[in-house]
């Protein structure tokens, strides 16, 4: 199916040109806009959201790094000795305050509220009169509201206290927010996010709406919300809508699907950011996720994912021999040690290891057996989700279409199953949903989660590792639960060519990144220890 691309528009650096003499003509030109004049009509106004999307884009979000800093920070891969520079600090944790990725991450994050501040502030002075247009205004409002509590989701979660920038003042000579507590900050998002669900459509047409925010997508990331605050009566609750009508979402029948090129079409999408097959320099530039999203041509959309993974290409990662060995564990019922299903689907290995033997099954030369390396120290174990080798045998420059899954309705399933174990509900409900989340590879059944909560726990923590590996939830899963210094320490520790326990107590939190804390004095003087 042919890509809809997210177009990269550069509309907030408005620049003014210069009109007709008035004293002759006394017309305005009509090239000329400023912020009160150009955002005036709907169509001003959508590419101002889609300029909004397009930050999702940017350096630190998916086109790039933060697939990187989390599979990364969650161990789910580890570096190759590709893998150089302060981006291997993030493998190491041995980064600080000047970790470019995480720099990266936070200003891009800040830009997402930003704009959507923009879009808001925007779209509440347009007033039309036209009834489509009144439609179009609390939609637009509604998708800025999703995408700003996206990224203050973030921001809790991985800074805990940062600035509350709630609106969009063009009159403010700086931006020198203080730090807000966190109890606001999740207060902001849990609003934003009721009012996003009220104005959202549950769908878009299919030629104009693809990537963007549904009522569906609100909804989930406000359970979500709900959940990692620890709510697990309101989480249940709002999952549970997302499971009967007049949301349609099931489960793909094809786990391996979810992750092609072909993702875009798969019934379990909630939240994707889409990607465009890079094909010629005449839609961008090859490489503008190193910094040129909105200079080197514009329009390029493509994830650099594949050709940074790819065992091929870049290589600049493995998966840990610790998720690899997380694919096999006991069946209760017989005792014995079972593959599950899902390590097919997530890296080439060995036989033995149950990963994928072969590439290439596609390609006009035929397959290839993937060449495993017993001898290889590190485990030689490489990524197959998000990588398109079934197609061709190498990429040869980023140019992937593969669109990012950031929720999908095995997520919510899963977080439904567990907000009922958090409440001590260990029987019927969450053991169906774990079992449907199960069924979709054909792994076997379980015909009970254990005799205790905790039991019930640690069936719900492994089925989200191996469901998710390599999609950057590892390492939320494992700080919000509380046990991602012991994890992490613990597993490194025993890793082939590893050995390291960096896991300190200040990891909890990411660093205030200098960017921040040497431009914004009432942030600097509140951070302890440097740090956080």
């Amino acid at each position: 199916m042919k890509k809809i691309a997210i177009y990269i528009l550069g509309l907030l650096a408005v620049v003014n040109i210069a009109g007709c003499d008035e004293s002759k003509l006394e017309l305005t030109s009509q090239s000329s806009y400023d912020y009160s004049t150009y955002f005036t009509t709907s169509d001003g106004l959508n590419q101002a959201v889609i300029a909004t999307y397009a930050t999702l884009l940017h350096d630190g979000l998916w086109s790039r790094e933060y697939y990187f800093i989390f599979d990364l920070l969650g161990y789910d891969a580890k570096k190759t000795t590709n893998l150089q520079g302060d981006m291997a600090q993030l493998a190491d944790y041995s980064f600080g305050t000047s970790q470019t990725q995480i720099g990266q991450l936070w200003n891009s994050l800040y830009r997402l509220i930003l704009r959507s501040n923009v879009v808001i502030d925007r779209a509440n002075v347009w007033a039309p009169t036209v009834a489509a247009d009144q439609a179009n205004a609390k939609q637009y409002i509604a998708e800025a509201r999703f995408l700003r509590s996206y990224a203050y989701f973030n921001i809790v979660n991985l800074w805990g206290k940062a600035p509350l920038i709630t609106t969009y003042d063009s009159t403010v000579a700086n931006n020198y927010f203080p730090r807000a507590a966190t109890g606001a900050m999740w207060s902001f998002i849990e609003n934003d996010l009721t009012l996003a669900v009220a104005d959202l459509p549950l769908t878009y047409p299919a030629a104009t709406g693809l990537g963007r925010a549904t009522k569906g997508a609100a909804l989930a990331l406000l359970g979500k919300t709900y959940l990692y605050q620890g709510k697990f009566a309101q989480a249940q609750a709002t999952f549970t809508q997302l499971t009967t009508a007049p949301y349609a979402y099931t489960l793909d029948t094809s786990y391996d699907n979810l992750f092609s090129t072909s993702n875009q079409s798969s019934p379990e999408n909630i939240f994707q950011v889409m990607n465009a097959a890079w094909t010629d320099w005449g839609i961008g530039n090859q490489y503008y996720v190193f910094g040129g999203q909105e200079t080197w041509g514009g329009k390029a959309t493509h994830s650099d994912r594949a050709q940074e993974y790819g065992f091929n290409d870049w290589f600049n990662v493995y998966v840990t021999t610790a998720a690899v060995k997380a694919f096999k564990y006991t069946n209760p019922a017989t005792g014995s040690t079972y593959t599950d299903p899902r390590a097919y689907s997530t890296f080439y290995g060995s036989a033995e290891s149950g990963g994928d033997t072969v590439y290439c099954e596609k390609c006009a030369s035929g397959k290839i057996s993937f060449p495993f390396k017993t001898a290889d120290p590190q485990g030689y174990y490489v990524w197959r989700k998000y990588e398109y080798y079934n197609e061709v045998a190498t990429y040869g420059g980023p140019a992937s279409s593969i669109n990012g899954q950031v929720i999908r309705y095995a997520d919510v399933l899963l977080m439904l199953a567990e907000s009922y174990i958090k409440q001590g509900k260990t029987g019927a409900e969450p053991l169906a949903l774990i079992n449907q989340v199960r069924k979709r590879v054909n792994a076997f059944q379980y015909t009970t989660l254990g005799a205790s909560q905790s039991d019930a726990m640690a069936v719900l923590m492994r089925e989200r590792q191996l469901e998710f590996t390599g999609e950057q939830t590892r390492y939320f899963d494992l700080i919000r639960w509380g046990i991602a210094k012991q994890t992490i320490n613990a597993t490194r520790a025993a890793e082939p060519g590893d050995g390291k326990s960096p896991f300190q107590d200040k990891n909890v939190l990411l660093p205030i990144p200098d960017v921040e804390k040497n431009y914004n004095p009432n942030v600097a003087k509140d951070i302890a220890n440097s740090w956080n």
